[in-house]
Protein backbone atom coordinates (compact mmCIF):
# COMPACT_ATOMS: atom_id res chain seq x y z
CA UNK A 1 0.00 0.00 0.00
CA UNK A 2 1.61 3.15 -0.76
CA UNK A 3 2.88 5.61 1.74
CA UNK A 4 1.04 8.86 2.21
CA UNK A 5 -0.63 11.29 4.97
CA UNK A 6 -3.78 13.23 5.63
CA UNK A 7 -4.93 16.11 6.81
CA UNK A 8 -7.95 16.91 8.79
CA UNK A 9 -10.09 18.94 11.31
CA UNK A 10 -12.54 17.97 14.33
CA UNK A 11 -15.05 20.98 14.98
CA UNK A 12 -16.59 19.58 17.79
CA UNK A 13 -13.16 18.94 19.86
CA UNK A 14 -11.44 21.99 18.38
CA UNK A 15 -8.62 20.13 17.08
CA UNK A 16 -6.80 19.95 14.29
CA UNK A 17 -5.18 16.54 13.14
CA UNK A 18 -2.48 14.58 11.00
CA UNK A 19 -2.17 11.37 10.03
CA UNK A 20 0.71 9.07 7.85
CA UNK A 21 1.79 5.83 7.37
CA UNK A 22 5.39 5.80 5.96
CA UNK A 23 6.06 1.94 5.59
CA UNK A 24 7.51 2.06 2.11
CA UNK A 25 9.33 5.01 2.28
CA UNK A 26 11.51 3.42 5.55
CA UNK A 27 12.09 0.14 3.39
CA UNK A 28 13.68 2.73 1.20
CA UNK A 29 15.94 4.39 3.77
CA UNK A 30 16.45 1.25 5.54
CA UNK A 31 18.04 -0.43 2.43
CA UNK A 32 20.02 2.03 1.31
CA UNK A 33 21.70 3.15 4.59
CA UNK A 34 21.68 -0.51 5.91
CA UNK A 35 19.87 0.10 9.23
CA UNK A 36 19.50 -2.13 12.15
CA UNK A 37 16.07 -2.32 13.39
CA UNK A 38 16.77 0.35 16.48
CA UNK A 39 17.81 3.01 13.76
CA UNK A 40 14.96 2.01 11.96
CA UNK A 41 12.52 2.46 14.59
CA UNK A 42 14.87 6.11 15.72
CA UNK A 43 14.68 7.13 11.81
CA UNK A 44 11.04 5.92 10.85
CA UNK A 45 9.52 8.34 13.80
CA UNK A 46 11.41 10.99 12.97
CA UNK A 47 11.09 11.14 9.21
CA UNK A 48 6.75 10.40 10.19
CA UNK A 49 6.72 13.34 12.12
CA UNK A 50 8.86 15.80 10.01
CA UNK A 51 6.51 14.63 7.01
CA UNK A 52 3.15 15.67 9.13
CA UNK A 53 5.04 19.08 10.15
CA UNK A 54 5.60 19.48 6.87
CA UNK A 55 2.00 18.78 6.04
CA UNK A 56 1.30 22.06 8.45
CA UNK A 57 3.40 24.17 6.13
CA UNK A 58 1.23 25.87 3.55
CA UNK A 59 4.18 27.21 1.52
CA UNK A 60 5.90 23.87 0.79
CA UNK A 61 9.35 25.50 2.45
CA UNK A 62 12.00 23.95 3.39
CA UNK A 63 12.78 22.17 6.56
CA UNK A 64 15.88 20.16 8.40
CA UNK A 65 15.45 18.63 11.68
CA UNK A 66 18.39 17.51 13.48
CA UNK A 67 18.19 15.16 16.55
CA UNK A 68 21.20 14.88 19.09
CA UNK A 69 20.36 13.19 22.34
CA UNK A 70 24.62 12.43 22.65
CA UNK A 71 23.64 8.29 22.58
CA UNK A 72 25.53 5.58 20.55
CA UNK A 73 23.07 6.21 17.53
CA UNK A 74 24.34 9.72 16.96
CA UNK A 75 22.95 12.53 15.19
CA UNK A 76 19.82 12.22 12.64
CA UNK A 77 18.74 14.75 10.00
CA UNK A 78 15.72 14.70 7.96
CA UNK A 79 15.14 17.07 5.43
CA UNK A 80 11.62 17.77 3.23
CA UNK A 81 10.35 20.53 0.99
CA UNK A 82 6.77 20.20 2.79
CA UNK A 83 5.81 18.36 -1.00
CA UNK A 84 5.51 14.75 0.60
CA UNK A 85 9.31 14.06 -0.28
CA UNK A 86 11.92 13.23 2.64
CA UNK A 87 15.67 12.16 2.67
CA UNK A 88 17.31 11.25 6.07
CA UNK A 89 20.09 9.57 7.72
CA UNK A 90 21.23 8.35 10.82
CA UNK A 91 25.34 8.97 11.90
CA UNK A 92 25.77 5.21 13.36
CA UNK A 93 22.70 2.53 11.49
CA UNK A 94 24.12 -0.54 13.05
CA UNK A 95 23.56 -0.17 17.14
CA UNK A 96 20.85 -2.48 18.65
CA UNK A 97 19.07 -2.14 22.60
CA UNK A 98 16.63 -3.37 23.35
CA UNK A 99 14.24 -3.15 27.32
CA UNK A 100 14.85 -6.07 29.38
CA UNK A 101 11.51 -5.92 30.94
CA UNK A 102 9.76 -5.91 27.58
CA UNK A 103 12.17 -6.73 25.09
CA UNK A 104 11.38 -4.02 22.87
CA UNK A 105 13.61 -2.19 21.04
CA UNK A 106 14.89 0.99 23.37
CA UNK A 107 14.68 4.08 20.86
CA UNK A 108 15.34 6.14 23.93
CA UNK A 109 18.78 4.46 25.03
CA UNK A 110 20.33 4.67 21.29
CA UNK A 111 19.08 8.10 21.06
CA UNK A 112 19.89 9.37 24.36
CA UNK A 113 18.47 12.53 25.46
CA UNK A 114 21.36 14.89 26.54
CA UNK A 115 20.97 17.22 23.38
CA UNK A 116 18.37 18.75 21.66
CA UNK A 117 16.10 18.73 18.91
CA UNK A 118 15.91 21.38 16.07
CA UNK A 119 13.99 22.66 13.42
CA UNK A 120 15.33 25.20 11.06
CA UNK A 121 12.33 26.29 8.30
CA UNK A 122 13.66 28.18 5.64
CA UNK A 123 10.76 30.35 4.73
CA UNK A 124 12.73 32.65 2.13
CA UNK A 125 12.96 35.07 4.08
CA UNK A 126 16.94 36.59 5.14
CA UNK A 127 17.34 34.42 8.20
CA UNK A 128 16.12 30.88 8.42
CA UNK A 129 12.68 30.01 11.47
CA UNK A 130 15.42 27.90 14.11
CA UNK A 131 13.87 26.25 17.32
CA UNK A 132 15.51 24.26 19.69
CA UNK A 133 14.71 22.35 22.52
CA UNK A 134 16.48 20.04 25.14
CA UNK A 135 15.34 16.26 24.46
CA UNK A 136 12.95 14.87 26.73
CA UNK A 137 12.87 11.35 26.48
CA UNK A 138 14.70 10.35 23.07
CA UNK A 139 11.68 8.26 21.81
CA UNK A 140 10.98 10.86 19.27
CA UNK A 141 7.34 11.32 20.17
CA UNK A 142 7.73 12.66 23.25
CA UNK A 143 10.76 15.17 22.05
CA UNK A 144 7.93 16.49 19.08
CA UNK A 145 5.20 17.11 21.44
CA UNK A 146 7.48 19.51 24.20
CA UNK A 147 9.00 21.17 20.57
CA UNK A 148 5.34 21.63 19.77
CA UNK A 149 4.56 23.02 23.23
CA UNK A 150 7.56 25.26 24.14
CA UNK A 151 8.72 26.59 20.41
CA UNK A 152 5.36 27.07 18.71
CA UNK A 153 2.82 27.51 22.20
CA UNK A 154 0.49 24.18 20.54
CA UNK A 155 -0.66 21.68 22.81
CA UNK A 156 -0.04 18.70 20.76
CA UNK A 157 -0.68 14.98 21.23
CA UNK A 158 2.55 12.85 18.73
CA UNK A 159 1.77 9.36 18.34
CA UNK A 160 4.59 7.70 16.28
CA UNK A 161 5.63 4.20 15.66
CA UNK A 162 7.55 1.29 13.97
CA UNK A 163 7.42 -2.67 13.61
CA UNK A 164 10.39 -4.46 12.19
CA UNK A 165 10.35 -8.40 11.79
CA UNK A 166 13.19 -10.87 12.47
CA UNK A 167 14.92 -10.17 9.14
CA UNK A 168 15.36 -6.54 9.88
CA UNK A 169 12.33 -5.98 7.27
CA UNK A 170 9.87 -3.11 8.12
CA UNK A 171 6.65 -4.36 8.87
CA UNK A 172 4.59 -1.12 9.42
CA UNK A 173 5.40 2.48 9.85
CA UNK A 174 3.25 5.82 10.85
CA UNK A 175 1.81 7.87 13.09
CA UNK A 176 -0.67 10.59 13.76
CA UNK A 177 -0.57 14.17 15.31
CA UNK A 178 -3.47 16.04 17.18
CA UNK A 179 -3.29 19.48 17.76
CA UNK A 180 -5.31 21.83 19.82
CA UNK A 181 -7.03 24.94 18.51
CA UNK A 182 -7.04 28.28 20.70
CA UNK A 183 -10.88 27.70 21.21
CA UNK A 184 -10.33 23.86 23.00
CA UNK A 185 -11.87 23.58 26.01
CA UNK A 186 -11.08 21.40 29.29
CA UNK A 187 -13.98 19.24 27.94
CA UNK A 188 -12.15 19.01 24.69
CA UNK A 189 -8.75 17.95 26.15
CA UNK A 190 -10.44 15.34 28.47
CA UNK A 191 -12.33 13.88 26.01
CA UNK A 192 -8.47 13.60 24.04
CA UNK A 193 -6.61 12.57 27.54
CA UNK A 194 -9.30 9.73 27.66
CA UNK A 195 -8.76 8.47 23.79
CA UNK A 196 -5.44 8.37 24.33
CA UNK A 197 -4.90 6.30 27.46
CA UNK A 198 -6.27 3.17 26.05
CA UNK A 199 -5.62 3.58 22.24
CA UNK A 200 -3.44 0.96 20.54
CA UNK A 201 0.35 1.25 19.29
CA UNK A 202 -0.06 2.85 15.95
CA UNK A 203 2.37 0.76 14.51
CA UNK A 204 0.32 -2.28 15.01
CA UNK A 205 -2.75 -0.67 13.40
CA UNK A 206 -1.09 -0.12 10.93
CA UNK A 207 0.30 -3.58 10.13
CA UNK A 208 -3.14 -4.54 10.69
CA UNK A 209 -4.21 -2.57 7.72
CA UNK A 210 -5.80 0.60 8.92
CA UNK A 211 -5.54 3.51 6.82
CA UNK A 212 -4.63 7.00 8.07
CA UNK A 213 -8.07 8.12 8.14
CA UNK A 214 -9.16 5.11 9.67
CA UNK A 215 -6.66 5.99 12.83
CA UNK A 216 -8.28 9.65 12.69
CA UNK A 217 -12.04 7.99 12.77
CA UNK A 218 -11.01 5.43 15.49
CA UNK A 219 -10.14 8.70 17.13
CA UNK A 220 -12.83 11.23 16.62
CA UNK A 221 -15.87 9.48 14.81
CA UNK A 222 -16.80 13.29 13.30
CA UNK A 223 -13.71 14.23 11.57
CA UNK A 224 -13.35 16.02 8.58
CA UNK A 225 -10.81 14.98 6.20
CA UNK A 226 -9.43 17.67 4.27
CA UNK A 227 -6.60 16.42 2.36
CA UNK A 228 -4.07 13.93 1.26
CA UNK A 229 -0.41 13.95 0.50
CA UNK A 230 1.87 10.92 -1.58
CA UNK A 231 4.82 10.34 0.54
CA UNK A 232 7.71 8.94 -0.69
CA UNK A 233 12.05 8.66 -0.01
CA UNK A 234 13.61 10.73 -2.46
CA UNK A 235 17.02 12.88 -2.26
CA UNK A 236 17.85 15.75 -4.82
CA UNK A 237 21.23 15.17 -4.46
CA UNK A 238 23.44 15.13 -7.69
CA UNK A 239 26.73 15.11 -9.83
CA UNK A 240 26.53 18.71 -9.71
CA UNK A 241 25.82 19.08 -6.65
CA UNK A 242 28.83 16.83 -4.94
CA UNK A 243 31.22 18.99 -7.54
CA UNK A 244 30.23 22.20 -6.01
CA UNK A 245 30.48 20.39 -2.50
CA UNK A 246 34.27 19.16 -3.96
CA UNK A 247 34.87 22.94 -4.76
CA UNK A 248 34.52 23.91 -1.36
CA UNK A 249 37.52 21.44 -0.09
CA UNK A 250 39.70 23.68 -1.46
CA UNK A 251 42.69 23.40 -4.88
CA UNK A 252 45.46 21.64 -2.46
CA UNK A 253 43.21 18.89 -1.44
CA UNK A 254 41.68 18.39 -4.87
CA UNK A 255 45.73 18.40 -5.94
CA UNK A 256 45.92 15.72 -4.04
CA UNK A 257 43.45 13.57 -4.68
CA UNK A 258 44.46 13.84 -8.58
CA UNK A 259 48.25 12.99 -7.29
CA UNK A 260 47.86 10.28 -5.15
CA UNK A 261 44.09 8.33 -6.11
CA UNK A 262 44.07 9.86 -9.21
CA UNK A 263 40.40 10.78 -8.92
CA UNK A 264 38.27 10.51 -6.01
CA UNK A 265 34.40 9.01 -4.59
CA UNK A 266 31.55 11.65 -3.03
CA UNK A 267 29.04 9.62 -1.12
CA UNK A 268 25.62 11.25 -0.24
CA UNK A 269 25.02 11.28 3.19
CA UNK A 270 21.02 11.65 2.74
CA UNK A 271 21.12 8.65 0.23
CA UNK A 272 24.10 6.77 0.04
CA UNK A 273 24.56 7.56 -3.42
CA UNK A 274 28.36 7.23 -4.69
CA UNK A 275 29.67 9.41 -7.52
CA UNK A 276 32.72 8.59 -9.17
CA UNK A 277 35.10 11.44 -10.18
CA UNK A 278 37.60 10.79 -12.73
CA UNK A 279 41.61 12.46 -12.29
CA UNK A 280 40.13 14.38 -15.56
CA UNK A 281 37.05 16.08 -13.82
CA UNK A 282 39.26 16.55 -11.20
CA UNK A 283 41.83 18.61 -13.29
CA UNK A 284 38.09 20.21 -14.65
CA UNK A 285 37.22 21.33 -11.29
CA UNK A 286 40.93 23.18 -10.49
CA UNK A 287 40.48 24.85 -13.91
CA UNK A 288 37.39 26.67 -12.75
CA UNK A 289 38.22 27.70 -9.68
CA UNK A 290 41.19 30.03 -11.09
Amino acid sequence: MKDYLVRGIVESKNCRVFACQTTELLEVARKKHGLWPIASAALGRMMSATLMMGAMNKNHEKMTITINGGGPIGSMIASTNSDGKIKAFVANPEVHYTYNDTGKLAVGVAVGKEGTLQVIKDMGLKEPFVGTVPLQSGEIGDDFSYYFMVSEQIPSVVSLGVLVNDTNEILSSGGFIIQLLPDASEEDIEYIENKMKDFPAVSSLIHEGKKPEDILKMLFDDVDILESQDLSFECDCSKDKMSGALMTVGKDEIQAMIDEDHGCEMRCHFCNTAYQFSEDELKELLKQMK
